[in-house]
């Protein structure tokens, strides 16, 4: 590691209601992963986007390759070597990957028409650079994900960035893709550039960074040496509280079955067929591609079924869009929350009444002081962090958005609930909630199918196991004959068969 360029002392931002930092303490070297650790609302990514011009500070001072830095935009700390690569990526589906690299500062032939050739020649350089086998003419909607987070990779190349910012840069990749992406960050360090490094994974950060800067509550609370901290001691620091789970030992004894699928075929399903019991939790595990969404999708109405038989409490129903199966007593929280699930703009009580506006309506007009009502029982109920219901469900974190959704389907009074990747991008303390939450449901009497690229979480959580490889469950395993490497070679099952018949 180098020397510190970055130093960020004292930084208070304050938003109505809510003090989002204060006196926070950062610093970053030339050429370390340095990680920022804490629960979703700790105040990582608001410290984040002060640091890049997008909040401006209230207080405390940042100081930047020995320069105290006054007003900023994200355009001046861009221009200064401060690039930022969030969470939602920020890039032009249409445009190609050049494109996008060079957007608003393209090579220009007599000042007037585009370079092409020289654009998409600077973008194969950055491309090189990275190991990176991507042609730079390519279509940003025709490339995989971790395609697209190297292209805002190279984008941040092009600015010769000596800070490199990372939220959550792993949550939407396969295992050899964070291989790949890791391989990329050790480049990167080796140049001397110095990476802040966003995340919830334990595993990721003791591997790839070198400091950690733990957050609760918009506090600075410790920085740590990665090699001298155990991920319990990080999450005592996290979460001021000491969070332990296991795997379950048993399933639920079986009752009557909720929801049965039988033969249930679409472009991408083959063959699909189980059961789900009142009071279960069936987990679906497989690799990226499986097609455990696409099970999810097609019970709920939002892919067509081309064949195959879907029950409810033994009676046949047809599911054609999501309103038949809401009116069958099915909700569904969507991998991506924040384009299916949640309305970001409408406030915590307009999204938990959303999917029941009718038994809050009265010829015509609604009855506001049981939604508000309702919508305050809510967040009591599932202890959601909120200035008020009156609040953006946008300004919530992500976990606190969770129960957002969650509770829009409770209140509908769904008995069959499908949560697809329900932890994914929350902290761990959110996590226990949200675990807690589920087995609470269940122990009700609701029926959960939970979709889960996490194994642990799927061992913890699981009283049957779906596994799936390429479009087809491969094999349902009761919890007490289930473990990493069981679910491992039936999700490789397939492939296995196809690669070895190929070689034959």
């Amino acid at each position: 590691m180098g020397e510190t360029i970055l130093r960020m002392e004292g930084i208070e931002k304050r938003f109505p209601g809510v003090h989002a930092l204060q006196n926070c303490h950062f610093d970053l070297k030339g050429g370390e992963v340095h990680a920022l650790l804490g629960e979703n609302g700790a105040g990582k990514s608001t410290l984040m986007k002060v640091l890049t011009g997008v909040h401006k500070k209230d207080g405390g001072r940042i100081v930047f390759m020995g320069e105290e830095l006054g007003a900023l935009s994200t355009q001046k700390t861009q221009a200064m070597g401060i690039s930022m690569i969030h969470q939602e990526l920020n890039l032009m589906p249409h445009l190609s990957a050049a494109q996008n690299i060079f957007i608003g500062r393209e090579p220009r032939i007599g000042g007037v028409f585009t370079d092409e050739k020289r654009l998409n020649r600077e973008a194969m350089r950055l491309f090189q650079m990275l190991g990176l086998g991507l042609d730079p003419r390519v279509r940003v909607a025709d490339i995989t994900v971790a395609k697209q987070q190297m292209v805002e990779i190279a984008k941040a190349l092009s600015f010769e960035s000596k800070v490199l910012i990372m939220d959550e840069p792993t949550a939407a990749l396969t295992a050899r893709e964070i291989e790949e992406l890791f391989k990329i960050i050790r480049d990167l360090k080796a140049r001397g550039v110095g990476i802040v490094y966003i995340s919830h994974r334990m595993e990721e950060l003791m591997e790839i960074t070198d400091r950690i800067t733990v957050m609760r509550d918009g506090a600075h609370i410790k920085t740590v040496e990665t090699a001298s901290v155990t991920t319990g001691e990080l999450i005592h620091m996290m979460v001021g509280r000491t969070i332990f789970e296991q795997a379950k030992e048993s399933g639920s004894a079986k009752r009557e079955v909720a929801l049965e699928v039988r033969g249930l075929n679409t472009r991408v399903l083959k063959d699909i067929s189980f059961t789900l019991h009142r009071g279960e939790i069936l987990g679906f595990a497989g690799l990226m591609g499986a097609g455990r969404t696409e099970v999810a999708r097609a019970i709920f109405g939002a892919d067509t079924i081309t064949s195959g038989e879907i029950l409810i409490k033994d009676r046949l129903v047809r599911i054609a869009s999501p309103k038949d199966a809401v009116r069958c007593g099915i909700g569904y929280l969507s991998e991506d929350r924040k384009r299916y699930g949640l309305a970001l703009s409408m406030t915590v009580e307009e999204n938990t009444v959303l999917a029941s506006m009718k038994s809050f309506s009265r010829v015509g007009f609604i009855r506001f002081r049981e939604t508000a009502k309702t919508a305050a029982d809510y967040v009591s109920m599932l202890k959601t962090k909120t200035p008020g219901i009156r609040q953006a469900v946008r300004n919530l974190s992500g976990g606190n958005q969770q129960k957002v959704i969650i509770a829009k389907w409770l209140v509908r009074d769904c008995d069959i609930l499908i949560f697809d990747e329900p932890t994914r991008g929350i902290d761990i303390g959110a996590k226990s909630e949200i675990y807690k939450l589920l087995s609470e449901l269940a122990a009700g009497g609701k029926s959960i199918i939970m979709i889960s690229s996490e194994l642990p979480e799927i061992l913890r959580m699981s009283d049957r196991v779906a596994v799936m490889c390429e479009g087809r469950i491969t094999k349902i395993l009761d919890i007490k004959e289930a473990n990493q490497e069981t679910i491992m070679e039936y999700a490789t099952q397939r492939e296995e068969k196809q690669q070895s018949a190929k070689e034959n």
